[in-house]
């Protein structure tokens, strides 16, 4: 379980006296049981701590565009550390061809034909990527194919 690696990694950040990591796992950590707790769960499954890094990963995407705007340079490079200290958690991320092909096989296996069916076809893109795309990307590329600009 992806749950139970990350919380004998922190334990072994906090022993190893290693600020970065111990308080990015401290925090993601936060984020999980907000969310076990929501779900009234006492465990989250791995898909779901995957969708958590993910959230992590964005908003540390989002404070990096923000203070290297601002010209706060060394907050942003902190948070390119945290940054990548939450990505060696996710699976690895699917190519943009390979998602691509799969909405490509989604599309005609649903028979979609137009704008109207990008709920339908994103439900079963999402199901298939399962986590392995940045969830962005693959609305663009499902509303790219469907608008026909492809």
């Amino acid at each position: 379980m992806l749950e139970e690696k990350l919380l004998n990694d922190y334990k072994e950040a906090m022993k190893a006296k290693d600020t970065l990591k111990s308080s990015v796992f401290s925090f993601l950590r936060a984020e999980m049981i907000n969310l076990a707790t929501a779900k009234k769960k006492n465990k989250l499954d791995d898909y779901e701590v995957v969708f958590v890094i993910r959230k992590q990963v964005r908003q540390r995407q989002d404070s990096i565009e923000q203070f290297t705007t601002g010209g706060r340079l060394e907050i942003a490079e902190k948070e390119r550390e945290e940054m990548e200290v939450l990505k060696g958690y996710l699976p690895p991320e699917l190519s943009a061809d390979e998602i691509k092909k799969i909405i490509e096989e989604v599309v005609a296996a649903a028979g979609a034909c137009g704008i109207k069916d990008m709920g339908r076809v994103m439900k079963e893109v999402n199901a298939k990527i399962a986590g392995q795309a940045d969830g962005r990307l693959v609305s663009d590329l499902v509303r790219e194919r469907l608008s026909g600009k492809d």
